[in-house]
């Protein structure tokens, strides 16, 4: 198409308009068979809309609007340009067509008078009105607007949006009772609202500007006024002469941007702009401060302390194919007292697939999936103090406090931290690359998604991940340097730990250095572990004789006590996950994260 062959129109109307959702299939059709681009809102208070296609098409659309009786006065204001500043047609239905979060005020029922460009022109020369009252210009638009352009002398709130308005208002009105005010916006929907809520507040010397900027430039010019009008469509600018100028808009933080700031290095379209830059490390400070807030905001209070049903999943391994589901259970989960099967049986709380209670000597195969039923479930309390370290579009790392378990197991459900991350992150659902106890506080890895899990959580099984953890124990070993490389057991024993198995264990083995012998005969050690077992590092220290300082299960003596997992009152368990190197998912870059030391291996 030609230079300035493309009619741009915007337009509004405040009236009844209660069939506002049958009304939007209608409209939507009728723009889309004109091939018209832009946006219409309907609320129940009325009508907003831009447009811009071929004249003829956007006049025919008017034309036809024009025949509904609500809509019959409806007269565009109109403007030129040499490609549509639109990208696609939008018909929404709003609660407001110009959001201001006071439903009493409704234009629809009378508005503040209006004065014309000429009238608001001539009052400006002279400095006062028609009755010798001197005269003010209020700016009701956001900030970004007015730093575009606006008019000489202006009354400017920085404002960010305009339901801020009557606070600001509020806020300043002493100092306007004595004039003759003339509320202005871009096309006048902002101050059709403006008016009626000041004279609602006891403003009698008020007006809004016919037309807004927009008509005021197309009768007057640019008398008065400094700049450019900020207009919402991809022209951004237009001048006195409603030509479109060369000022862009930043869609990062909204800021206009001129052709000098267009210039800038730190402007890259669509992303960043000299007033928004931020650098690598301040992009990576604010989206941690956002998540941990949305993190606080999800855990207070803690979603498991109020009583629900929790249907906890069990699946049949292989092993168990053809015994009675009461057998398969008490195997499965060998530190389970069989009179605890017993009563979960008796109550009805272990249920199929379609929800209905089990017999206990019910046949299983392997694969099948029976839901455990927890009624008025209320978990324990944990610690959810938890801090980022990174994030990006593949992994989520976490410096994670105690207690608190990484994943849903026994009494805790919703109060952990995968749940809490899900929370959060949704639709996504971060689910671990590794594991630390509830009780060990320090770097714990999530994948965003399944794609990046399959890459990540290999690295843990092939040992290929570099850790090292911190940990004080009771007593002093001799060497400075040494390794523990006992088996450890496969299945938990009777207090739900594991513990040293020399027949049937699995292969183990942890490096260890010592940081320091300190005063009050406890140690403080370098953990490095080269294979992954359940409670690895606290079962050989156990083992050695030099039991974690602050673990509930592992004691002194070669004692296993029948607590797993401390409360938030104790002591901490003195064990934490320090350093971790790994190769990134997405980048395949090798990456490493160190946590702050703890206070208890904070050397004096």
């Amino acid at each position: 198409m030609g230079v300035n062959n493309i009619l741009n129109i915007s337009s509004y109307k405040f009236v009844p308009v209660p069939d506002a959702a049958e009304l939007r299939p209608l409209l939507l059709e009728r723009c889309l068979a004109r091939d018209l681009k832009g946006t219409i809102l309907l609320a129940e208070e009325g009508i907003n809309l831009f447009l811009a296609g071929p004249a003829e098409a956007v006049r025919g659309f008017v034309a036809e609007l024009q025949t509904d009786p609500r809509f019959s006065d409806i007269h565009p204001k109109e403007s030129w340009s040499d490609t549509v500043p639109f990208k696609k047609m939008l018909v929404k239905v709003k609660g407001e067509i110009i959001r201001m979060n006071h439903p009493t005020i409704r234009p629809a029922e009378g508005r503040a008078p209006a004065v014309t460009p000429a009238t608001a022109k001539r009052w400006l020369d002279q400095g006062f009105d028609d009755n010798g009252r001197p005269v003010v210009v209020l700016d009701t638009r956001n900030d970004y607007e007015v730093d575009e352009g606006t008019f000489k002398g202006a009354i400017d709130w920085r404002l960010t949006k305009f339901t801020e308005f009557p606070d600001a208002l509020r806020a300043h009105k002493e100092e306007l009772q004595d004039k003759t005010i003339i509320s202005f916006c871009t096309g006048g929907i902002r101050c059709e609202k403006a008016g009626p809520y000041m004279e609602r507040e006891g403003f009698r010397q008020i007006y809004q500007l016919d037309g807004g900027i927009l008509k005021y430039f197309e009768e007057c010019g640019g008398a008065h006024y400094d700049g450019e009008c900020f207009v919402f469509d991809q022209r951004v600018g237009v001048d006195p002469a409603l030509r479109e100028t060369d000022t862009m808009q930043c869609f990062q933080c909204l800021s206009p941007l001129s052709e000098s700031e267009q210039a800038d290095e730190r402007y890259e379209p669509g992303k960043s702009c000299p007033y928004c830059f931020q650098t690598r490390a301040e992009q990576m400070a604010s989206r941690i401060e956002s998540r941990e807030a949305a993190i606080r905001e999800v855990s207070t209070p803690l979603p498991g302390s109020t009583a629900y049903d929790n249907f906890r999943p069990l699946t049949i391994p292989l092993g168990q194919d053809g015994r009675t589901i009461k057998e398969a259970l008490s195997a499965i989960f060998p530190h389970s007292a069989e009179e605890d099967w017993t009563a979960v049986f008796q109550n009805k709380h272990l249920l199929g697939h379609n929800k209905s209670p089990v017999d206990p000597e019910q046949i299983v195969r392997s694969g099948e999936r029976y839901f455990r039923r927890l009624p008025s479930l209320i978990e324990p309390d944990v610690n959810p103090d938890i801090r980022l370290l990174h994030e990006d579009e593949a992994i989520i790392v976490i410096n994670k406090p105690a207690p608190l378990p990484v994943h849903p197991s026994g009494r805790y459900n919703l109060n952990t931290l995968q749940s809490l991350l899900q929370k959060v992150y949704y639709p996504q659902k971060p689910r671990p690359a590794h594991r630390l106890d509830a009780n060990t506080t320090g770097i714990v890895i999530f994948s965003r998604t399944r794609h990046f899990a399959k890459f990540l959580q290999p690295q843990f099984e092939r040992g290929e991940v570099e850790k090292t953890y911190l940990a004080r124990v009771l007593g002093n070993p001799a060497e400075t340097h040494f390794f523990c490389d006992v088996p450890i057991g496969a299945s938990p024993v009777e207090a739900g730990g594991r513990t040293v198995d020399p027949v049937q264990g699995m292969p183990s083995r942890t490096e260890f250095r010592v940081r320091e012998h300190l005063a009050d005969g406890t140690t403080l050690l370098e953990a490095m572990p080269q294979t992954g077992r359940t409670n690895q590092i606290r079962v050989h220290l156990w083992h050695m004789g030099m039991p974690i300082f602050g673990d509930p299960l592992y004691q002194p003596d070669q004692q296993l006590s029948s607590r797993q997992t401390l409360s938030v009152e104790d002591p901490p368990l003195c064990l934490h996950a320090w350093k971790l190197a790994f190769h990134h998912p997405l980048t395949h870059q090798r990456i490493a994260f160190e946590t702050s030391l703890p206070s208890w291996a904070e050397l004096k």
